[in-house]
């Protein structure tokens, strides 16, 4: 079966994947099937959303990246976003003072 379910009933096109939740390091994680990481267009290092609706069902999309300026380094701003939450209680408190 190697993980993929086609549903031939349902009036929809739909392909289930199943995959097993293992642990990577204090989280857990999903590995993404080969050929639904090639739909959503999806690479090591990407980032991607899950939306969950009102039914409870998850819905996963690719981030799309705006591109950054020629002279902004990724690692650069990466580095900003993780100290602006690592130290966002310490912002928050210098800017109500």
């Amino acid at each position: 079966m190697n993980g993929v379910v086609k549903m031939p009933n349902d009036k929809r096109k739909m392909t289930r994947y199943t995959r097993k939740v293992g642990r990577m390091g204090n989280s857990l994680g999903v590995s993404l099937p080969k050929r639904l990481a090639e739909r959503l267009e999806v690479s090591q290092g990407d980032e991607i959303e899950f939306i969950e609706n009102d039914h409870g069902e998850v819905v996963l999309k690719k981030v799309r990246q705006s591109k950054l300026p020629e002279n902004v380094r990724p690692e650069v701003l990466e580095a900003f976003f993780d100290v602006f939450e690592e130290d966002e209680g310490i912002l928050e408190d210098l800017r109500d003072r």
